[in-house]
């Protein structure tokens, strides 16, 4: 049952566009998505989802601002969200320009179609904790300096200061999520939490015997992405825009997460994990630790999934697909 809404998601095809296009066509949103034509199979995980049918897709680029003038004017949306980024860290230090102009310059260009077309629209901007990098608090909020330390949080830092710079300059009702890092089964198999899920299933399945990890003394503050993406959606129903810190407020180390992985399937994390050097960053983020008191208050929202529950839910997921 449409409610007369429509909706445009940038980066539609990854976790939280999938995630974001499942809740918004639950709510009775007409979803646009944007598809950059550039990888083989990339609605798989729309697909997981079963709403592959339901997204309308429109040809697009984060780096082509005609095609995002014409997104804009094809889907008049009343709501944007600007998921769409080259979002593993890892590769920023391989590829800095391609991330700063798909991050950073990408999000200034959808703010443009937003300010041409319909600067009646609201906008939601995928900020990042990765902002935070090198803390300055113990734990993070909306007041917490950032100093990045990824060309990833450098470009996504330029993105969230146009997004405040767009409110003020323009009035633009335009938000961002400062989420700390949210996994799911749809998580990309080059991300540390995926990586682990599938790497204790295949070893729990006899097809490998050791998983190869950097740094698993490194702490995050991991949620669930299905959580996360409600809280994207209520800062577009607020009357004023504003930033938010999403996050659970508890994290762990990588090496928690393999624990918690390993026995659910009755296997011991030791007897497999194996450092490799190779995996460790040129500068690294050691720990982050989200305070989500304002998106709570304001917003009403909370985490329902535990860090538990998740990576149950991950591996999983994995050895059925495995098996499958």
């Amino acid at each position: 049952m449409s409610n007369g809404k429509h909706a445009l998601i940038t980066g539609v095809t990854g976790q939280d566009g999938a995630y974001l296009s499942q809740f918004l066509l639950d709510k009775g949103y007409e979803v646009f998505g944007l598809m950059a034509r550039r990888g083989s199979d990339t609605l798989w995980r729309l697909r997981e989802l079963g709403v592959e049918r339901d997204v309308r897709l429109i040809d697009g680029d984060l780096t082509d601002l005609a095609s995002l003038i014409r997104a804009m004017e094809t889907s008049q949306a009343s709501e944007v969200y600007n998921l769409g980024a080259q979002s593993f860290v890892a590769t920023s230090w391989q590829q800095p320009v391609l991330t700063a102009q798909v991050d950073g310059v990408g999000a200034i260009n959808v703010l443009e179609a937003v300010r041409i077309v319909n600067p009646q629209a609201r906008f939601y901007q995928a900020s990042t904790s990765e902002m935070f990098g090198l803390i300055q608090t113990e734990r993070q909020d909306e007041q917490t300096p950032f100093h990045p330390r990824s060309p990833y949080g450098v470009a996504k830092l330029m993105a969230h200061w146009a997004t405040v710079n767009y409110r003020e300059s323009y009035k633009l009702h335009a938000s961002s999520g400062i989420l700390f890092n949210h996994e799911s089964p749809l998580r990309g198999i080059e991300f540390v939490t995926r990586k682990v899920s599938d790497g204790v299933a295949r070893i729990k399945l006899g097809m490998q015997k050791e998983l190869r990890l950097g740094n698993t003394d490194a702490r995050r503050d991991w949620g669930f992405a299905g959580d996360y993406v409600e809280a994207m959606w209520l800062m577009l129903q607020q009357l004023e825009p504003e930033d938010y810190v999403v996050a659970t407020g508890i994290n762990h180390t990588v090496r928690d997460m393999c624990e918690v992985a390993f026995a659910h399937v009755g296997l011991n994390a030791e007897d497999h994990l194996v450092i490799d050097p190779k995996f460790f960053r040129p500068a690294e983020v050691d720990v982050l630790l989200g305070n989500p008191a304002k998106a709570m208050a304001k917003l009403g929202w909370k985490p329902k999934i535990s860090f538990e529950q998740l990576m149950v839910m991950m591996v999983d997921a994995d050895f059925r697909r495995i098996r499958g």
